[in-house]
């Protein structure tokens, strides 16, 4: 059958691989078929939905074989929820093929030379790891089929997050893993609130209702910031609402909320009003304090972030003398971690209120030593800045998935300081800025760390010396 054909059905396959984005791959008819939700060594039917000159993508109709490579899923939403598409290999297997998707990127996709990789980091924590989650709030939730069968007289009402590709739909969420309890004590008691009360769910269409989404941040110590997002200013119901939560979870020790009108869902162009207790959370690291704005980031993975850091500042090899340059150092975590080791730390940021925090992270420690910067890094990171801040003996960069804007790379090439540790959340853009950088460097070091345990994402730290 021709492969030009649509809904082609194949029989027995056998699934070989995981790709980057935690597709599984199978080969047939000379092009590769990706799948999700299938483990290698599966063996499967497929039905491609979608063909493309070199892949195409199918859905599973039947399973014939189990590969040894599974774990049963720990979450009653896996396979419709968009997120933790891993769960359903053993943890070591996950950590094996992330592992190979930094090498495959530097090796395949940067045509890199690179040493011996070392092991990747595993999370020791890999259920309820993430400090921040966000909520979105439906009035036409996403039914699944098996709800569609078996149940009657079905709530329309959501709070969950968004199906996969669809802005209109939000799966209802029972219970997240994600977070530590209360989080979902929290939300299912404001669902219960809400339906109670006859209070509206948000219309993702026609862009009203009472309640539009709810943000949840907690500590390692067990504090929890909530903050919640209204589409109406009833400020009767909104008191109402605040006032039962506050008084049914002692554990919100920081309480905000917003009336936000506006077309997205994004807090960081909104006044938020302080409801009640701390304006901060507060987070600890080896003696360090850092405090945690609403609209501050912070590694949504605590305990492995200190693990990242602590490799970081390992293999930036200071000895306590050193200029040491952090680019895009959001609130200043790892400047102010390595701090006492360096002689000067100098931090670069696009967002001004990130460094605001990253200079009162500073100030409550008594470090002395940073000095921050806000603005975009191609125009702050010039050959004028470095004359004015010192020529430096250590960068460290950390950029968005993006990676690094050319202009930097290029500033990179010019400054040739020895040591660059370039810290990836996406270890494809960072093969293609090593590209660039291996002209006068060095790759010392390869160092994966898995930050999002059944996910797909993979961190990657790589060492580079000058030449």
């Amino acid at each position: 059958m021709s492969m030009a054909q649509k809904r082609i059905h194949i029989s027995g396959a056998t699934v070989e691989d995981l790709g980057s984005e935690g597709k599984s791959i199978t080969r047939y008819d000379n092009k590769v078929i990706f799948s999700e939700f299938t483990a290698p060594g599966d063996v499967v039917d497929l039905e491609i939905y979608r063909s493309k000159k070199g892949y195409a993508e199918a859905k599973v109709t039947a399973f014939h074989t189990y590969s040894p490579e599974r774990a049963t899923p720990h979450c009653k939403h896996f396979g419709v929820c968009g997120g933790c598409k891993l769960q359903h290999l053993r943890y070591d297997r996950q950590l094996y093929y992330k592992e190979k998707q930094v090498v495959d990127a530097l090796v395949r996709i940067g045509k890199l030379t690179i040493p011996a990789v070392n092991p990747i980091l595993g999370s020791a924590i890999q259920i309820g790891y993430r400090n921040k989650l966000d909520f979105s709030v439906s009035n036409k939730r996403w039914f699944t089929e098996q709800e569609i069968s078996t149940s009657e007289n079905l709530l329309p009402n959501a709070i969950g997050f968004h199906i996969p590709g669809r802005f209109d739909k939000v799966l209802d969420i029972e219970h997240c893993h994600h977070q530590i309890e209360p989080s979902n004590a929290i939300r299912m008691a404001l669902k219960k609130f809400m339906l109670d009360n006859q209070l509206s769910f948000f219309d993702l269409w026609s862009q009203e209702g009472f309640l539009r989404g709810i943000t949840l941040r907690n500590t390692q110590k067990g504090d929890f910031m909530l903050i919640i997002q209204f589409g109406e200013h009833n400020q009767e119901w909104i008191t109402k609402t605040c006032d039962f939560l506050s008084s049914s979870f002692p554990q919100i020790s920081s309480f905000y909320y917003t009336v936000n009108t506006k077309k997205n869902d994004s807090i960081y162009d909104l006044d938020l009003i302080l409801y009640k207790g701390l304006e901060y959370l507060e987070e600890e690291m080896e003696g360090l304090k850092f405090r945690i704005s609403p609209k501050a980031f912070y590694q949504t993975n605590p305990s492995q972030a200190y693990e990242l850091y602590k490799l970081t500042r390992s293999f930036a090899k200071l000895k306590g003398t050193e200029t040491v340059y952090d680019l895009y150092t959001g609130t200043g975590t790892i400047a102010n971690f390595i701090a006492k080791q360096a002689g000067k730390v100098v931090g670069i940021e696009s967002v001004p209120s990130a460094i605001e925090d990253a200079k009162l992270n500073s100030s409550i420690n008594n470090i002395h030593n940073t000095v921050f910067y806000a603005g975009d890094m191609k125009d702050i990171f010039t050959t004028a800045f470095i004359a004015e801040n010192g020529r430096p003996d250590v960068v460290i960069t950390d950029p968005p998935r993006v990676g690094m804007h050319k202009d930097v790379v290029d500033e990179l090439l010019k400054l040739e300081a020895p040591r660059i540790v370039y810290v990836s959340c996406n270890p494809a853009t960072q093969a293609r800025d090593l590209q660039l950088l291996c002209e006068k460097y060095d790759i010392e070091t390869v160092q994966p760390v898995d930050m999002f345990p059944h996910t797909h994402h993979v961190e990657n730290i790589v060492v580079l010396t000058l030449r």
